[in-house]
């Protein structure tokens, strides 16, 4: 057999699997919703916001295994008291929203780790929540993220407008009768809900690089907001197909992979952009410089 059809034989290999292929598809699924998301949090500046809620519902989760209920359901509440917690927090002026969310965020998973050291006999069931179990995923799972997926298309679509008025000009935005805090909080509502449907297949400890790598890289390549947001979807999607399919391969953590390889990419757009950049400058310099050059002769030719 020639080496390119072992080769193609390798790809191919782990679409053989059914497990592999369900975890495929929700990476996909994670990655691009997660990095839709991401972009209004990079640009409102609230990149904290994802690490806080990630790890504020691990705390629900917990107390619902130990309840003997869905834990989806108690992160899924937790998740929801503590994005209207830290908005009407926020909203007060008395605490910033970056330290209610270091509060609010540290004191949610800090239950979740209280309970785990002090009733060891469940510990093991949570590392999937804690670093992430992609290749676990049941069909209840998949169900949830795809629901999730399409109802975050659907806001950004339907308040597509509002949202970008929102994050570039707050306060005209509010006298021409835009619900500013009102948006802001289902924002942070459905940021929970994402990352809960998230947590089983990327991990709560790595689900804030997640949101925000593919984000960051796409505002690098674009000041758009259409295609920015159209970008980082596609980013986030791409990046977690290529950690799963190398998780695989190298028989490593898939939501550590996933967000290494995401990492990657951050670092290899953020090379590019900065080559480009001192490219475009190196050369507009020097063509500032010809034209100085050329203004001088002819000006000189003149007294001539």
């Amino acid at each position: 057999m020639s080496e390119p059809n072992l080769l193609l034989l390798l790809l191919q290999q782990p679409f053989k699997y059914e497990f592999f292929i369900r975890g495929v598809i929700v990476a996909i699924l994670v990655g691009g919703v997660n990095g839709l998301l991401g972009v209004y949090i990079v640009l409102r500046g609230m990149s904290y916001i994802g690490h806080g809620l990630s790890h504020a519902v691990f705390g629900g989760a917990v107390v619902s295994y130990m309840m003997n209920i869905n834990i989806y359901i108690g992160a899924l509440l937790w998740g929801l008291i503590s994005s209207i917690v830290i908005s009407r927090v926020s909203r007060s002026g008395m605490v910033r929203a970056d330290a209610a969310i270091g509060v609010i965020s540290t004191a949610g998973f800090a239950v979740g780790i209280f309970l785990i050291s002090s009733t060891r006999s469940f510990a093991r069931n949570f590392e999937a929540l804690l670093f992430g179990n992609i290749l676990g995923i049941t069909d209840m799972d998949m169900l949830v993220i795809a629901v999730v997926s399409v109802v975050v298309l659907a806001f950004f679509l339907l308040l597509n407008r509002m949202i970008l008025f929102t994050i570039f000009d707050r306060e005209t935005a509010k006298v021409y009768g835009v619900r500013v805090d009102a948006l802001d909080l289902a924002f942070s509502i459905l940021l929970a809900i994402v990352v809960i449907a998230s947590m089983n297949a990327i991990g709560v400890t790595l689900l804030a690089a997640a949101i925000v790598a593919p984000a960051i890289s796409a505002r690098l390549l674009t000041n758009n907001f259409t295609k920015m947001l159209i970008l980082s979807t596609l980013i986030g999607a791409v990046t977690s197909f290529v950690g799963m399919y190398l998780s695989f391969l190298f028989d490593s953590a898939s939501g550590a992979t996933i967000v290494l390889f995401s990492a990657g990419v951050f670092a290899a757009t953020l090379l590019y952009t900065s080559l480009h950049r001192m490219y475009h400058k190196h050369s507009h310099g020097r063509i500032k410089h010809r034209h100085m050059h050329i203004h001088k002769g002819e000006h000189d030719h003149e007294h001539d």
